[in-house]
């Protein structure tokens, strides 16, 4: 990594004078920044999945109800890093075309392991939706007879993941191994997360849910896979690695990639696919980290992704810091009013995101938020999505300002055609 430093205040501005020519940021200095804060965002996943996985292991070694809290408890911190690095994805077709492995949502779970009789069964749009690979060792997907009596990283990625080509049938990454560790949340708009017991690990007569062998494969299975996979992506960043040298090929196109990463994710994903349109259904099954209840963090940590890298700034978990010459300096250069206006928007969406945080976590959880007639969730769900849409606004003229090629943002129907959502 060229610029990755763990800095004090006076080695950030020395790092920052070191990359100026005659007085300015130079764009590569700023690309370089992006790289670095991109490698080491996903190192962090790496190690918060390293982490995950270790209890997971230790789950299905000795099951116990501590050992699942334990194992919850790594999963929500492996989400904070990763979170942060989802502003990667758009702009990057490298990261796009990988982030399916691990953050695919919403998913069909009863593909994975039992669901409760409400869910119902397959559909036209999905005859797998029920398929419960944990109970079936032996099943029909695309015409073809599958052999699952072990359940591997191979089975998962390569016959599971987007079986018969359905979106729905998620089988990797970290909600598949959300919905093992949780179970189905079915409290509706009421408060509490999924309730999945622990003896749904346990050996011989203890097992609960049937097939607890079975399911402890899965979870190992995707566990692995979920570290593998993340083990690629972040050597994708590191010097020498594919990512980092498409984005240091050429400045405007790397300007762009950051651009666009900011504005999508703000707006048509984030504002809209994971904020307003939940909203507009009263849907809690919208809520990104449906079953854990984490959907509060998840949403702040995006925030905090589109703000890392307009600041050139990300706190690895660690505690220390990356930083360095920033798209904030540059625009600086060409506007300090407008990066001015830029800072404070993104300050104003990470307080508005961080209410939403905060109550979620004094008991007023983000699925109940989503209840309709209620007006304080309301308020403070569109209090998030309001300041992505205003920062949004002020992207679009950061990308005019510093001349770059027209960027088209990642759209919702939540927000561009809302009366198609209910058609």
């Amino acid at each position: 990594m060229k610029s990755l430093i763990l800095v004090t205040s006076a080695a950030a501005l020395s790092l920052g004078s070191a990359a100026m020519a005659d007085g300015q940021v130079t764009k590569a200095a700023v690309l370089d920044t992006y790289a670095d804060i991109a490698e080491a965002t996903y190192a962090d996943s790496l190690t918060t999945a390293k982490r995950l996985q270790a209890a997971v292991d230790a789950l299905i070694a000795n099951p116990s109800a501590e050992a699942l809290e334990q194992a919850k408890a790594a999963w929500i911190a492996a989400r904070v890093p990763y979170q942060q690095s989802e502003v990667y994805r758009f702009g990057n077709a490298i990261v796009d075309d990988w982030e399916g492995k691990v953050n695919a949502w919403p998913l069909d779970e009863g593909l994975i392991d039992y669901v409760d009789a409400s869910y119902g069964g397959p559909s036209d749009e999905n005859e797998a939706a029920v398929l419960n690979v944990i109970a079936t060792p032996s099943f029909t997907l695309s015409g073809e007879t599958v052999d699952a009596s072990k359940i591997t990283p191979a089975l998962l990625e390569e016959t599971l993941q987007e079986a018969d080509g359905v979106e729905a049938n998620v089988a990797t990454g970290y909600h598949a191994i959300e919905f093992l560790l949780w179970g189905q949340d079915l409290n509706g708009h009421a408060a509490g997360a999924g309730a999945r017991p622990w003896t749904d690990y346990a050996t011989g007569d203890d097992c609960t849910g049937g097939h607890c062998d079975r399911r402890s494969e899965y979870l190992k299975a995707a566990s692995d896979l979920l570290v593998s996979d993340l083990e690629w992506m972040a050597a994708q960043w590191a010097d020498g690695g594919a990512a980092r040298a498409e984005v240091m090929a050429d400045e405007d196109a790397g300007i762009s990639a950051m651009l666009t990463g900011m504005g999508s994710l703000s707006y048509g994903e984030q504002a809209g696919e994971r904020m307003r349109l939940g909203l507009m259904l009263n849907d809690p099954e919208e809520e990104h980290d449906c079953f854990s209840d984490n959907t509060h963090n998840s949403h702040y940590y995006d925030g905090m992704g589109v703000q890392n890298v307009y600041l050139g700034e990300y706190v690895r978990v660690d505690g220390s810091l990356v930083t360095g010459p920033s798209l904030s300096d540059l625009v600086a250069e060409h506007d300090a009013t407008l990066d001015a206006e830029m800072t404070v928007k993104l300050s104003q969406t990470m307080m508005a995101l961080g209410r939403i945080k905060t109550a979620a976590e004094a008991g007023f959880a983000y699925d109940m938020m989503l209840e309709r007639g209620n007006a304080a969730g309301e308020a403070l769900v569109m209090g998030g999505v309001n300041g992505l849409i205003d920062q949004t606004k002020t992207i679009e003229r950061v990308v005019a300002a510093l001349g770059v090629s027209a960027i088209d943002f990642e759209g919702s129907d939540s927000l561009d055609n809302p009366d198609a959502v209910f058609q």
